[in-house]
């Protein structure tokens, strides 16, 4: 009979082999700061939202950068492909310059400003697309334009009620 030592090892080679074999086909959460503007996929289903927060996966833009001691954490704004019913300034229109993939497969979306919130790196992930001729994946790194963010800033300080400290109102220039 192998000793404790040796059976733990197993135990360990068995795990990482499961890892190699599951992984490739699942989801695989960023382990690093993205700058702010990136566009990701974040899995609000994974627990600890409650409707009416949010609670599947959808398409989030990254807008706080990198903080000292914050490793693991960033602050998204949730993009959503459905207009809003009624005109806020904490609702921002975007147009992307790609369509995203699908299920999302659209360029305009509508940042939920009043939505902003800190997640873990584990609920997030770049987008995908078709495997490449070496069969390893291709990810997408969307960004939004420059114009596009400064509106989203501003539609957040609205939502936090501090729109008096914009300069102009959303949707200007």
């Amino acid at each position: 009979m192998p000793d404790f030592d040796v059976r733990l090892r197993s135990a360990d080679c068995l795990a990482d082999l499961l890892f190699i074999l599951v992984e490739p086909f699942g989801p695989m959460p960023i382990k690093l700061s993205v700058s702010p503007r990136t566009v990701l996929l974040c899995d609000y289903g994974m627990g600890g939202f409650v409707p009416p927060e949010m609670v599947k996966r959808r398409p989030v833009v990254i807008v706080s950068p990198r903080l000292p001691h914050r490793d693991g954490l960033c602050t998204v704004v949730p993009l959503s492909g459905t207009p809003p019913l009624h005109a806020v300034p904490y609702v921002v229109k975007v147009d992307l310059p790609e369509p995203l993939p699908d299920p999302f497969g659209e360029r305009t979306f509508w940042a939920k400003c009043d939505m902003v919130g800190t997640v873990a790196f584990g609920r997030l992930d770049l987008f995908q697309t078709k495997r490449g001729h070496d069969g390893r994946r291709r990810y997408l790194h969307p960004k939004l334009p420059q114009d596009a963010f400064a509106e989203v800033r501003r539609g957040v300080l609205f939502a936090l009620g501090l729109g008096h400290l914009t300069i102009t109102t959303p949707g200007t220039h």
